[in-house]
């Protein structure tokens, strides 16, 4: 029960302040003109006034309510180091003790105990524990909250969460004051670089702490490449380093760089730096040659040109030389094919020869059709899509260019509508998997695509044929030849599909993926290994034309155990394997031919940036607050309940505030001045100075 006075005036305050001023100036004004009774007529006044204030008396039934406190427990990594771990347990233990002391005594605390454990969200996040303290307080009642005690090594990663609060916060740090440990740190690291090239990594060696005795000026890391061989780097502690790697490949290269391992360390987890840059081409150049105009015959160019990775150059053989027609040359606006410097000067200078519709008549001489045989064999890639001339004596077939064209014509030509299909081996190949169930399967079981009109007959004599035309017969063969690639397109209406013949097809999607393949697009190569990562997750594929491929695949985890991972089909041609919540690190890959690699975690985990115990980035907090920062090496402080006001720390105790909180329950007014009462105090004293100063 809680009594107070409380006020219901029965007018304005405004209004009241005018009558007690016009109340003291009446009574000033008796006052000067001598009369006896004003100090009767100022008490009048007065009734009248506190009457119109209407004094009540107000009981308050209360319930107290309880005292909240917070007691946040560092459960991350680096809680885990040196003895850390058991310090913390036994000041949660001595601090959850004293609050039930506390609540015996009769000084209620609701002690909530609130455990951050390590980040699991894969945004390498660091050590957030004043934001779990900021979110459980923002739960409750401010004019509750009796403190918080931090129990912690001290290395957050939020310090600006809180910069104010409503009790005392407390900061006990485990750990040792003084220690030790090497860290690697990438400065500056790039996202991509250009096949071809190399990019430059920029890279830190600190040391943390009190160096050992025998530690000098620099050390020696080991860098590995996508899992090679590794090799030695000096670097500066705490200069500035920087490494070249080449980009050999497209798509990602692994890098993995490693300090040695001292026993001095608080860990060595910060010692190593594995960071992935993309590999990607610069500008694929293109050289597209078409024999003759056909309606098709920007099929290739629009397709090309919409890519913007693409340099595209385009030439049609509008005039051979041995055409006569009585034209005068100064009045042709034709530009003369550039042969030579194509074909013998610049030809290694293109990823990608395409021939559309391209007949030998003489433009090309035989020695420059066996340059671009050299040319594939080297490493080049061409794609001939041909039309009837493929199977007549003018054909590419029957210069050295055949000699890598994985078809032979039989000279026949096949003039009637078809449907291309994918062939079963075709169902497996990257360039061609899926390509019926883009365009939907028809009723009769083929896919809903248009037919085309002609399909030059052709013997595959190599190579890989992934899509079929009439009776069977090969229409789309891809083929290695060297350390190049060559496709053969037997048919040039596939531009049909981009027309939208008979409902069209996936024209785009094809010649796309042919085109990309013959650029050794990492993603559509028919026999890969690869690994992938999403967050802890590492996702495992084995890609073959096969049908039976290796069933496990080799793995060595990022501590060094070998373990066997058994693949399980995933569609044609594809394999996949999962490893769920996988160890932070390197993980290597192999199959016995092929190898893959995939980093899990960030590049430089937060946590560990600055493993040493320190008080630093809480202290300030504490301060503000009025709380205490101490070492729990130095032992773990008492619990005590302190009045508001008064000082929340000792030598062996931190304090808590007693808020004395509680929750209205009920109230009761009581009237002190009644209207009837002040009415006839009122008039009585009026009356009183009437007759006196009436005598």
């Amino acid at each position: 029960m809680q009594t107070t006075i409380a006020f219901d005036p029965l007018l304005p305050w405004p209004l009241i302040a005018l009558a007690t001023g016009l109340a003291v100036f009446c009574v000033g004004a008796a006052m000067w003109r001598g009369l006896t009774g004003w100090w009767l007529r100022a008490l009048a006044l007065g009734v009248l006034l506190a009457a119109l204030c209407g004094p009540q008396l107000k009981r308050e039934e209360r319930d107290s309510l309880g005292n909240i406190g917070f007691l946040v427990v560092d459960r991350t990594e680096s809680a885990d180091l040196e003895d850390r771990r058991a310090q913390i347990d036994a000041a949660v233990e001595h601090l959850t003790a004293a609050a039930a002391e506390l609540e015996a005594a009769g000084t209620p605390l609701d002690l909530r105990v609130i455990e951050v454990g390590p980040d699991t969200t894969g945004r390498n996040r660091g050590t957030r524990l004043l934001s779990a303290l900021d979110d459980a307080a923002s739960r409750v009642s401010a004019d509750r909250i009796a403190g918080a005690v931090l129990v912690t090594d001290g290395q957050i990663h939020d310090a600006g969460r809180i910069t104010g609060f409503p009790a005392p916060v407390h900061p006990l740090i485990a750990g040792a004051r003084e220690g030790f440990d090497l860290r690697l740190e990438l400065t500056n690291g790039p996202a991509f670089g250009i096949v071809g090239e190399s990019v430059t990594f920029r890279m830190r060696a600190l040391a943390l702490g009190e160096r050992p005795a025998g530690l000098g000026g620099a050390v020696t890391a080991q860098v590995s490449i996508d899992g090679g061989a590794p090799r030695p780097l000096r670097m500066m502690l705490s200069g500035e380093t920087e490494l070249e790697i080449p980009i050999t490949h497209g798509g990602p290269t692994v890098v993995d760089v490693q300090l040695p391992v001292l026993t001095e360390e608080l860990t060595d987890r910060n010692n190593r730096l594995i960071a992935t840059v993309n590999g990607v081409r610069d500008r694929l150049r293109v050289l597209l040659v078409s024999g003759e105009p056909h309606p098709g015959g920007r099929t290739w160019r629009d397709l090309l040109k919409s890519d913007p990775t693409v340099d595209l150059i385009h030439f049609t053989i509008l005039r051979p030389p041995a055409k006569q027609d009585g034209t005068p040359v100064s009045e042709l606006s034709l530009i003369a094919f550039p042969t030579r410097e194509l074909f013998l000067e610049k030809i290694s200078n293109f990823d990608l020869i395409v021939f559309d519709r391209y007949r030998w008549r003489g433009v090309l001489a035989s020695a420059y059709l066996a340059n671009i045989a050299r040319y594939v064999r080297d490493g080049g890639a061409v794609l001939v899509a041909s039309g009837a001339a493929f199977s007549g004596p003018q054909s590419l077939a029957r210069t050295p260019l055949g000699e890598i064209l994985p078809g032979d014509p039989t000279m026949e030509v096949f003039e009637r509508p078809f449907l291309p299909r994918v062939s079963a081996l075709g169902e497996r190949h990257p360039v061609t998997a899926g390509l019926e169930a883009t365009a939907g399967i028809a009723e009769d079981g083929g896919p809903r695509w248009g037919r085309w009109l002609r399909h030059v007959d052709v013997a595959q004599t190599s190579g890989d044929a992934v899509m079929d035309g009439i009776d069977g017969r090969p229409l789309l063969i891809l083929d290695r030849v060297g350390e190049g690639r060559v496709a053969l397109l037997a048919s040039d209406h596939a531009w049909l599909w981009s027309r939208g013949y008979e409902g069209g097809g996936p024209q785009a999607d094809l010649l796309r993926r042919t085109a990309h393949w013959l650029m050794r697009e990492p993603e559509l190569e028919e026999e890969a290994l690869f690994a992938r990562t999403e967050g802890t997750r590492v996702l495992i594929e084995r890609r073959t034309l096969a049908e039976t491929p290796p069933e496990t695949v080799g793995a060595v985890t990022p501590s060094g155990e070998r373990l066997e991972i058994t693949l399980r089909p995933a569609g044609p041609g594809r394999w996949q394997a999962v490893i769920e919540d996988a160890e932070e690190g390197l993980w290597r890959f192999s199959d016995g031919a092929r190898r893959a690699v995939a980093a899990v975690g960030p590049p430089s985990p937060k946590e560990y940036e600055m493993p040493l115990a320190s008080e630093e980035l809480l202290a300030p907090l504490a301060e503000t607050t009025g709380g205490d920062a101490r070492w729990l090496a130095d032992g773990t402080p008492d619990l005590r309940f302190v009045d508001e006001g008064r000082r929340t720390h000792g030598r062996s105790w931190v304090g808590m505030v007693d808020r004395e909180a509680y929750r209205v329950t009920g109230i009761r007014l009581t009237p002190l001045l009644p209207v009837w009462l002040a009415a006839l105090m009122t008039g009585l004293l009026f009356l009183g100075a009437w007759r006196r100063e009436g005598r």
